[in-house]
Protein backbone atom coordinates (compact mmCIF):
# COMPACT_ATOMS: atom_id res chain seq x y z
CA UNK A 1 0.00 0.00 0.00
CA UNK A 2 1.05 3.17 -1.10
CA UNK A 3 2.12 5.40 2.32
CA UNK A 4 1.52 9.59 2.67
CA UNK A 5 4.11 11.76 3.80
CA UNK A 6 2.59 15.06 4.92
CA UNK A 7 4.96 18.36 4.49
CA UNK A 8 5.47 20.60 7.72
CA UNK A 9 7.34 23.23 6.64
CA UNK A 10 8.15 25.30 9.74
CA UNK A 11 9.98 28.53 7.75
CA UNK A 12 8.19 31.79 6.96
CA UNK A 13 9.34 31.26 2.93
CA UNK A 14 8.62 27.97 1.79
CA UNK A 15 7.07 28.00 -2.08
CA UNK A 16 3.36 27.54 -1.04
CA UNK A 17 3.26 27.63 3.07
CA UNK A 18 5.54 29.71 4.22
CA UNK A 19 5.23 31.43 6.81
CA UNK A 20 1.94 29.55 7.86
CA UNK A 21 3.63 27.00 10.79
CA UNK A 22 6.38 28.68 12.33
CA UNK A 23 4.44 29.03 15.95
CA UNK A 24 4.43 25.68 17.29
CA UNK A 25 0.63 25.52 18.14
CA UNK A 26 0.34 26.09 15.10
CA UNK A 27 2.50 23.30 13.33
CA UNK A 28 1.54 21.10 15.91
CA UNK A 29 -2.61 21.65 14.90
CA UNK A 30 -1.37 20.94 11.50
CA UNK A 31 0.00 17.92 11.84
CA UNK A 32 -2.78 16.71 14.17
CA UNK A 33 -4.72 17.72 10.99
CA UNK A 34 -2.43 15.82 8.06
CA UNK A 35 -2.61 12.86 10.59
CA UNK A 36 -6.47 13.13 10.51
CA UNK A 37 -6.35 13.04 6.64
CA UNK A 38 -4.30 10.43 6.70
CA UNK A 39 -0.70 10.76 6.61
CA UNK A 40 1.64 7.93 7.27
CA UNK A 41 4.47 10.12 8.63
CA UNK A 42 4.99 14.07 8.85
CA UNK A 43 8.42 15.72 7.25
CA UNK A 44 9.29 18.58 9.82
CA UNK A 45 11.49 21.16 7.80
CA UNK A 46 13.05 24.44 8.98
CA UNK A 47 14.63 25.63 6.13
CA UNK A 48 13.02 25.92 2.53
CA UNK A 49 14.84 24.46 -0.22
CA UNK A 50 13.23 26.37 -2.97
CA UNK A 51 15.61 28.21 -5.37
CA UNK A 52 16.69 31.94 -4.09
CA UNK A 53 15.58 30.91 -0.56
CA UNK A 54 17.63 32.24 2.25
CA UNK A 55 20.46 30.37 3.77
CA UNK A 56 19.20 29.25 7.80
CA UNK A 57 22.01 28.63 10.17
CA UNK A 58 21.80 24.97 11.61
CA UNK A 59 21.88 26.64 14.90
CA UNK A 60 18.29 28.55 13.54
CA UNK A 61 17.09 25.60 11.99
CA UNK A 62 17.44 23.67 15.35
CA UNK A 63 15.18 25.87 17.13
CA UNK A 64 12.63 25.98 14.60
CA UNK A 65 12.06 22.13 14.44
CA UNK A 66 13.71 20.46 17.71
CA UNK A 67 10.72 21.73 19.93
CA UNK A 68 7.67 20.68 17.43
CA UNK A 69 9.60 17.27 16.58
CA UNK A 70 9.44 16.82 20.11
CA UNK A 71 5.36 17.89 20.58
CA UNK A 72 4.66 15.57 17.55
CA UNK A 73 6.93 12.56 18.93
CA UNK A 74 4.59 12.91 22.34
CA UNK A 75 1.37 13.44 20.82
CA UNK A 76 1.12 11.37 17.55
CA UNK A 77 1.74 7.85 16.48
CA UNK A 78 3.53 8.41 13.12
CA UNK A 79 6.60 8.47 11.58
CA UNK A 80 8.79 12.11 12.08
CA UNK A 81 10.91 12.81 9.64
CA UNK A 82 13.51 15.68 9.97
CA UNK A 83 13.69 17.71 6.43
CA UNK A 84 17.62 18.54 6.41
CA UNK A 85 20.72 18.41 4.75
CA UNK A 86 22.89 19.79 8.01
CA UNK A 87 23.97 16.55 10.20
CA UNK A 88 24.35 18.62 13.43
CA UNK A 89 20.12 19.38 12.67
CA UNK A 90 19.32 15.75 11.95
CA UNK A 91 21.48 14.77 14.98
CA UNK A 92 19.15 17.24 17.44
CA UNK A 93 16.20 15.97 15.31
CA UNK A 94 16.86 12.15 15.89
CA UNK A 95 17.59 12.96 19.58
CA UNK A 96 14.27 15.01 19.62
CA UNK A 97 12.37 11.94 18.75
CA UNK A 98 13.15 12.40 14.50
CA UNK A 99 12.79 8.37 13.22
CA UNK A 100 13.89 9.76 9.90
CA UNK A 101 16.42 11.74 8.17
CA UNK A 102 15.59 13.34 4.66
CA UNK A 103 18.13 14.47 2.80
CA UNK A 104 17.90 16.62 -0.32
CA UNK A 105 21.63 16.35 -0.90
CA UNK A 106 21.95 13.05 -0.66
CA UNK A 107 24.41 13.43 2.08
CA UNK A 108 26.64 15.22 -0.53
CA UNK A 109 26.50 18.58 1.18
CA UNK A 110 29.54 19.81 3.08
CA UNK A 111 31.84 17.23 5.01
CA UNK A 112 28.97 14.70 3.64
CA UNK A 113 29.03 13.28 7.31
CA UNK A 114 24.95 13.18 7.49
CA UNK A 115 25.22 9.17 6.52
CA UNK A 116 27.38 8.97 9.93
CA UNK A 117 24.48 10.66 11.50
CA UNK A 118 21.70 7.82 10.35
CA UNK A 119 24.16 5.25 10.92
CA UNK A 120 25.29 6.31 14.53
CA UNK A 121 21.66 6.65 15.64
CA UNK A 122 20.49 3.47 13.32
CA UNK A 123 17.93 5.46 11.79
CA UNK A 124 16.28 4.87 8.08
CA UNK A 125 17.86 7.82 5.39
CA UNK A 126 16.05 9.63 2.48
CA UNK A 127 18.86 9.90 -0.48
CA UNK A 128 17.78 12.54 -3.05
CA UNK A 129 19.18 13.03 -6.06
CA UNK A 130 20.78 16.27 -6.24
CA UNK A 131 23.41 18.30 -7.79
CA UNK A 132 25.08 21.44 -8.35
CA UNK A 133 26.10 21.49 -12.29
CA UNK A 134 23.45 21.03 -14.76
CA UNK A 135 22.96 17.75 -16.58
CA UNK A 136 24.35 16.38 -20.25
CA UNK A 137 23.36 15.09 -22.54
CA UNK A 138 22.34 11.84 -20.89
CA UNK A 139 19.97 12.66 -17.82
CA UNK A 140 18.82 9.20 -16.59
CA UNK A 141 22.18 7.95 -16.66
CA UNK A 142 23.52 10.91 -14.54
CA UNK A 143 20.88 10.66 -12.11
CA UNK A 144 21.83 6.91 -11.51
CA UNK A 145 25.61 7.86 -10.94
CA UNK A 146 24.77 10.15 -8.37
CA UNK A 147 22.02 8.00 -7.01
CA UNK A 148 25.11 5.56 -6.96
CA UNK A 149 27.02 7.50 -5.19
CA UNK A 150 24.73 8.59 -1.90
CA UNK A 151 24.40 4.62 -1.74
CA UNK A 152 27.55 4.20 -1.67
CA UNK A 153 28.72 6.82 0.76
CA UNK A 154 25.47 5.32 3.38
CA UNK A 155 26.90 2.06 2.99
CA UNK A 156 30.58 3.44 4.08
CA UNK A 157 29.53 5.07 6.71
CA UNK A 158 27.49 1.68 7.83
CA UNK A 159 23.99 2.74 7.15
CA UNK A 160 22.31 -0.98 6.55
CA UNK A 161 20.48 -1.63 3.35
CA UNK A 162 17.27 -2.14 5.06
CA UNK A 163 17.65 1.99 6.32
CA UNK A 164 18.08 3.52 2.55
CA UNK A 165 15.50 5.07 0.99
CA UNK A 166 15.58 6.86 -2.11
CA UNK A 167 14.24 10.16 -4.13
CA UNK A 168 14.75 10.54 -7.67
CA UNK A 169 14.77 14.52 -6.80
CA UNK A 170 12.02 16.22 -9.17
CA UNK A 171 12.74 19.45 -9.33
CA UNK A 172 15.94 19.90 -8.05
CA UNK A 173 19.13 21.11 -10.58
CA UNK A 174 16.19 19.85 -13.64
CA UNK A 175 14.71 21.85 -16.29
CA UNK A 176 11.06 21.43 -16.99
CA UNK A 177 11.87 18.93 -19.79
CA UNK A 178 13.95 17.04 -17.52
CA UNK A 179 11.78 16.55 -14.97
CA UNK A 180 9.05 15.54 -17.40
CA UNK A 181 11.25 12.88 -18.70
CA UNK A 182 12.07 11.50 -15.43
CA UNK A 183 9.01 11.17 -14.58
CA UNK A 184 8.52 9.14 -17.84
CA UNK A 185 11.48 6.98 -16.32
CA UNK A 186 11.03 6.95 -12.46
CA UNK A 187 12.74 3.20 -12.20
CA UNK A 188 15.96 4.80 -12.75
CA UNK A 189 15.47 4.78 -9.35
CA UNK A 190 12.91 2.26 -8.19
CA UNK A 191 14.89 -0.06 -9.57
CA UNK A 192 17.52 -0.21 -7.29
CA UNK A 193 15.34 -1.80 -5.23
CA UNK A 194 14.83 0.54 -1.68
CA UNK A 195 12.32 2.26 -0.81
CA UNK A 196 11.59 5.38 -3.10
CA UNK A 197 9.70 8.59 -2.02
CA UNK A 198 8.47 11.24 -4.31
CA UNK A 199 8.25 14.47 -3.90
CA UNK A 200 6.04 16.26 -6.38
CA UNK A 201 3.53 18.73 -4.77
CA UNK A 202 2.44 21.78 -5.98
CA UNK A 203 6.01 22.38 -7.20
CA UNK A 204 6.69 23.99 -10.98
CA UNK A 205 6.71 20.88 -12.94
CA UNK A 206 2.83 20.81 -12.51
CA UNK A 207 3.01 24.66 -12.69
CA UNK A 208 4.42 24.89 -15.58
CA UNK A 209 2.30 22.59 -17.54
CA UNK A 210 -0.73 23.86 -16.20
CA UNK A 211 -0.50 27.50 -15.68
CA UNK A 212 -1.32 27.41 -11.83
CA UNK A 213 -0.08 28.96 -8.59
CA UNK A 214 1.16 26.98 -6.34
CA UNK A 215 -2.40 26.54 -4.84
CA UNK A 216 -4.15 25.31 -7.48
CA UNK A 217 -1.71 22.65 -8.45
CA UNK A 218 -3.53 19.26 -6.35
CA UNK A 219 -5.01 17.89 -9.09
CA UNK A 220 -1.75 18.06 -11.08
CA UNK A 221 -0.39 16.42 -8.19
CA UNK A 222 -2.24 13.41 -8.15
CA UNK A 223 -2.01 12.81 -11.95
CA UNK A 224 1.97 12.94 -11.26
CA UNK A 225 1.45 10.57 -7.66
CA UNK A 226 -0.96 7.75 -9.49
CA UNK A 227 2.00 8.21 -12.27
CA UNK A 228 4.35 7.72 -9.68
CA UNK A 229 2.62 4.82 -7.95
CA UNK A 230 2.35 2.98 -11.01
CA UNK A 231 6.06 2.99 -11.64
CA UNK A 232 6.42 1.16 -8.16
CA UNK A 233 7.24 4.71 -5.83
CA UNK A 234 6.37 3.20 -2.18
CA UNK A 235 6.08 6.92 -0.48
CA UNK A 236 4.53 10.50 -1.16
CA UNK A 237 5.47 13.27 -0.04
CA UNK A 238 2.63 15.58 -0.46
CA UNK A 239 1.02 19.20 1.17
CA UNK A 240 -2.81 18.20 -0.18
CA UNK A 241 -2.85 14.53 2.34
CA UNK A 242 -6.46 13.68 1.93
CA UNK A 243 -6.66 14.31 -1.54
CA UNK A 244 -3.62 12.22 -2.23
CA UNK A 245 -4.77 9.61 0.30
CA UNK A 246 -8.14 9.13 -1.57
CA UNK A 247 -6.27 9.26 -5.12
CA UNK A 248 -3.56 6.52 -3.82
CA UNK A 249 -6.22 4.19 -1.95
CA UNK A 250 -7.81 3.92 -5.80
CA UNK A 251 -4.93 3.39 -7.65
CA UNK A 252 -3.73 0.94 -4.98
CA UNK A 253 -7.02 -1.03 -5.15
CA UNK A 254 -6.78 -1.12 -9.01
CA UNK A 255 -3.04 -2.23 -9.27
CA UNK A 256 -3.79 -5.37 -6.89
CA UNK A 257 -7.15 -6.06 -8.32
CA UNK A 258 -7.76 -9.55 -9.38
CA UNK A 259 -11.18 -11.64 -10.33
CA UNK A 260 -12.51 -14.01 -7.81
CA UNK A 261 -11.55 -17.68 -8.37
CA UNK A 262 -14.47 -20.51 -8.83
CA UNK A 263 -15.55 -22.52 -7.49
Amino acid sequence: MTKIMGILNVTPDSFSDGGQYIDVELAVRHARQLVADGADAIDVGGESTRPGATFVSAADEIDRVVPVIRRLKRELDVLISIDTYKPEVAEAAVRAGADLINDVWGSKWGDRSMVTVAARHEVPIILMHNRTEPHGTDVLAEVRADLEESIRLAKQAGVSENRIWLDPGIGFMKTYEENLFLMRHLAIATDFGYPVLLGTSRKSLIGLTLGLPATERVEGTIATVCYGIQQGCEWMRVHDVKEIKRAALMMDAMLAAELPKGE
